[in-house]
């Protein structure tokens, strides 16, 4: 029987893992014919990614949560379902700004 837990981080590094790589594979077909000069953008590129991959982490395992505890209530409760899906979308915020911050990062000077 495999460990929750040991699977959880399993799926989750080689998730967070892709997420980073796909994204650096990308550039690198852009920075064949330009090329980064400074060590400054490269920098600069990481920071973006780190920051649009953690808000999607962390928009998806809120979530999670908050998914099986509206499964849970909706089963004793369907008139709250309302409440429940904008409890549901409200992770979602986080994803925006995740995105915002990381075009920030990407465009400054």
């Amino acid at each position: 029987m495999i460990n929750k837990t040991r699977l959880a981080k399993v799926v989750f590094g080689s998730t967070f893992f892709t997420a980073m790589i796909v994204p650096a594979m990308a550039l690198a077909q852009e920075g064949a014919s330009e090329g980064l000069e400074t060590n400054a953008q490269i920098a600069k590129f990481a920071a973006a990614a780190v920051a649009m991959c953690v808000a999607c982490m962390s928009a998806a395992y809120a979530q999670a949560k908050i998914g099986s505890a509206a499964a849970g209530t909706l089963a004793e409760r369907p008139e709250v379902a309302m409440n429940m899906i904008i409890m549901m979308a409200l992770p979602e915020v986080i994803v925006l700004l995740g995105f915002v911050i990381a075009f920030m990062i990407s465009q400054a000077a």
